[in-house]
């Protein structure tokens, strides 16, 4: 992803906090960005991060964001303490009922992935947020060409460098799931070669002992999603569907120790590229901060950061 300052603010007149994503105009395609501003405008739902308000200077872009504060997904899994394939289906379902509705609009995000998928706030039964729109697509005419998101996450049409469609969304969704429920991906390679080799082959398996109290409907779900060729793959409506994600299979054994061991193991914080606070500004303001435009915002507190990404790098061709 562009370096990007990120703003704790709040609007002057009404209180409200939003967070405001100060973008370097030098850093940035226009055209990406123009596409990410187009398609945030369009859409509006509970599981999807909303764009408040757009400025640009000279110097810079500035995205009024909606502010979710809950956390990362990694995190709230590592600190709960209990979780059952049951927690799993559940905000599986949230992403899933985003998903659909992006679909439904012509749009496809083509780079989920678990660090793009937040909490809403720290409450314990908070909602899941989508975020991250620099890679999606609306494309009227369902089929897309442009080699594009993550290693590990990307659908195998992508990376056989085929015309792909809205499919590639459902492929990730069914990574991200086998991840949650063993807390390791199910495509790991160190030489990317090899990774996707494995990836266009779908390649993976449901590992002993880690899969072995996982149920069969949460596997024949994987499956489905996690389909080698798009037009067997399900989709998103057909996904909702599945007993699985309704609720009516997923077990509620704790499957927290190894699920939460694995995620740290794999998902270290130290593998992303974060930089530290000490590399940043953190300022406690109370200036409003003027950006062509007759609002004005209270910036609370300012941390300057790289975005943070997985082990594996966003593609793109």
């Amino acid at each position: 992803g562009c370096f990007r300052d990120v703003y704790l603010v709040s609007e002057k007149k009404t209180g409200n906090l939003y967070a405001l994503k100060c973008l370097k105009k030098k850093h940035l395609s226009c055209t990406n960005l123009e596409n990410e501003i187009t398609v945030l405008k369009k859409i509006r739902h509970d599981n999807v991060i909303g764009l408040e308000d757009f400025y640009e200077s000279r110097t810079h872009y500035y995205l009024v964001m909606q502010l979710v504060s809950g956390g990362e997904l990694f995190d709230r899994i590592i600190d709960r303490g209990v979780y059952t394939e049951k927690d799993a289906s559940q905000l599986v379902r949230q992403v899933l009922q985003a998903v659909n509705y992006l679909h439904e609009n012509s749009i496809v995000h083509r780079d989920l992935k678990p660090e793009n998928l937040l909490y809403f706030n720290s409450d314990e039964n908070s909602k899941i947020m989508i975020s991250d729109f620099g890679l999606s697509k609306m494309s009227d005419h369902g089929v897309m060409s442009t080699a594009c998101g993550t290693p590990g996450y990307v659908a195998p049409e992508v990376l056989a460098q085929k015309p792909y469609s809205k499919a590639v969304d459902c492929w990730s969704i069914g990574v991200i799931t086998y991840i949650l429920l063993c807390g390791y991906p199910p495509f790991f390679e160190d030489n990317e070669t090899r990774l996707f080799s494995k990836i266009m082959r779908a390649d993976y398996a449901f590992h002993s002992p880690f899969w072995d109290n996982i149920s069969e409907s949460a596997k024949d779900f994987i499956r489905n999603m996690m389909q080698k060729h798009p037009h067997k793959r399900f989709t998103t409506e057909q996904a909702l569907r599945h007993p699985w994600i309704i609720g009516k299979t997923a077990r509620d054994q704790d499957i927290y120790e190894t699920v939460s061991m694995q995620i740290q193991r794999n998902f270290a914080k130290s593998k992303w590229r974060v930089s530290s606070v000490s590399e940043g500004r953190v300022q406690y303001a109370n200036t409003s901060l003027l950006i062509q435009t007759s609002v004005s915002y209270s910036v609370c507190v300012c941390v300057c950061y790289s975005k943070p990404s997985m082990p594996q790098q966003p593609l793109t061709t």
